[in-house]
């Protein structure tokens, strides 16, 4: 397999090997699903290095209650303490330089990227007004699937996410040119940082704020009116929100451990919230990223098509700069015992600084090794998770909840945080294996074929053997 197409053509005229969003086929039957002869594969490498590094941060959605995602404060075996103290903040600030809202950051870019070959590829094989038809059908279904995945397995999907962000605001940006696309991108993700995060930093502040005065109220032994009594609840609530007491650890905990049924209810108000209201106030995270991929495709950069010194610079100067920022901005937090007020500024503050330039940083640090052809042997199999990237998706969420929550094992919040990485890289060697040994015998994953037979409406072939 070739990791850089050596044509001529333009980038619209090819496709990443196994991306789910095109369209593409013979002029004869302009919406035929792709074939593997029309893919890019250092698309496929960048879509499974990500999928597998967004579990650096998920497992600990998986391990632990949902408020230990960032930072484990309420944990039943201490984390920034205790005997693993030292190799716990390694792995922690290794996970938030390196890692965290980066490569997630990075597969919304693909997903962007994929909306451009689909259409482009459809309209230039005259599929016409077929093109929004088949656009629409797909993320329909990804929508869907986002829904059963969130309330049935886990809380954390992302699937809801893409299939509705493309459905109100993808279409409409498909012609536009690279630059209108990277500036478009990065002036959502400004203004949803300043909304998202720096307005709940501004909340938090002015909840402390009031809740100070009316302690040195009661200090002073005055009379607290109703007004004020919530603001002291409110500010109390931000606080546990940030580190609950063991009490709620432990109720979360039991009601995790008794079974499927158990945690999906228990889990249903967070799915509700986060397909309602952390939709509806964070969009603009996921479709910045969407933008920007959708204009890093146009120009070329994420099929492998700019020289190897862009990439090799790009590399050092997004990562030479995003990681001493994110670092400072962490240490700032640890050294401050994640005081929740100078963890929220060091941390919110930075956060989609590093994302954009680790996101780019890791994309061309990746692109470095597939236009050397280094690692070739691994960077086949990643590719090939990347191709199944539904498919390992789905399979190292429904694994993950049965190792920690479904099963008699009891991991949920029970495992030493530094374990926890030994369990992703055994999950990584699950993915590249099974989707290794399952592209031998089979064109699709297994829900990429489901997806795209939905799609069509039509059963699509499924063995290699078969030829369309």
């Amino acid at each position: 397999m070739s990791f850089v197409s050596g044509s001529a053509r333009s980038d619209l005229q090819e496709i990443p090997f196994g991306a789910n969003e095109e369209v593409a086929g013979p002029a004869y039957q302009v919406t035929r699903p792709v074939q593997a002869s029309e893919r890019i594969s250092s698309l496929d490498v960048l879509r499974g290095f990500s999928l597998m590094g967004i579990l650096l941060m998920n497992i600990t959605s998986f391990a632990l209650p949902e408020w230990d995602y960032y930072i484990p404060l309420t944990t039943v075996k201490p984390v920034f303490s205790g005997p693993y103290w030292k190799v716990n903040t390694v792995m922690w600030f290794l996970r938030w330089v390196l890692a965290e809202g980066k490569m997630r950051a990075l597969f919304s870019m693909l997903f962007g990227a994929g909306v451009i070959l689909m259409t482009s590829r459809a309209e230039e094989r005259g599929a016409g007004i077929k093109t929004a038809d088949i656009f629409t059908r797909r993320n329909m279904w990804l929508t869907l699937f986002g829904i059963l995945h969130c309330y049935l397995i886990w809380n954390g999907d992302i699937l809801f996410f893409y299939g509705l962000i493309a459905l109100l605001f993808l279409f409409p940006c498909r012609n536009l040119r690279p630059k209108k696309l990277l500036w478009a991108g990065v002036l959502v993700l400004l203004l949803n940082s300043v909304v998202f995060n720096g307005g709940r930093y501004l909340q938090a502040l002015s909840q402390k704020a009031e809740a100070e005065k009316v302690n040195a109220a009661l200090a002073s032994h005055r009379r607290i009116d109703e007004k004020q009594v919530t603001a002291l609840r409110e500010w109390k609530k931000t606080q546990e929100d940030w580190r609950p007491s063991n009490k709620i650890m432990y109720e979360d905990i039991a009601a995790m451990q008794q079974g499927y049924w158990s945690s999906v209810v228990h889990s249903a108000p967070v799915s509700y919230f986060m397909e309602t209201f952390n939709v509806y106030f964070g969009f603009g995270d996921v479709l910045g990223m969407m933008l920007i991929g959708m204009g890093l495709l146009r120009n070329g950069f994420l099929s492998a098509r700019l020289s190897l010194r862009t990439y090799a610079l790009t590399a050092i100067v997004s990562l030479g700069i995003t990681w001493p920022v994110v670092f400072a901005g962490a240490w700032h937090a640890w050294s401050s015992h994640f005081d929740q007020m100078e963890s929220m500024k060091a941390l919110y503050f930075t956060y989609d600084l590093g994302r954009i330039g680790g996101a780019l940083g890791n994309a061309a640090a990746v692109l470095v090794f597939v236009k050397l052809g280094a690692f070739r042997w691994l960077l086949d199999k990643v590719a090939k998770v990347g191709q199944m990237a539904l498919s390992n998706y789905l399979l190292t969420s429904s694994s993950m909840k049965l190792l920690f929550v479904w099963s008699p094992l009891h991991w949920y919040g029970y495992m030493e945080y530094w374990k926890l990485y030994i369990v992703v890289a055994c999950m990584w060697a699950v993915n590249l294996i099974w989707s290794t040994l399952w592209l031998r015998h089979f064109r699709f994953g297994p829900v990429e074929w489901l997806w795209r037979s939905l799609t069509y409406w039509k059963r699509q072939p499924m063995l290699q053997s078969i030829e369309s």
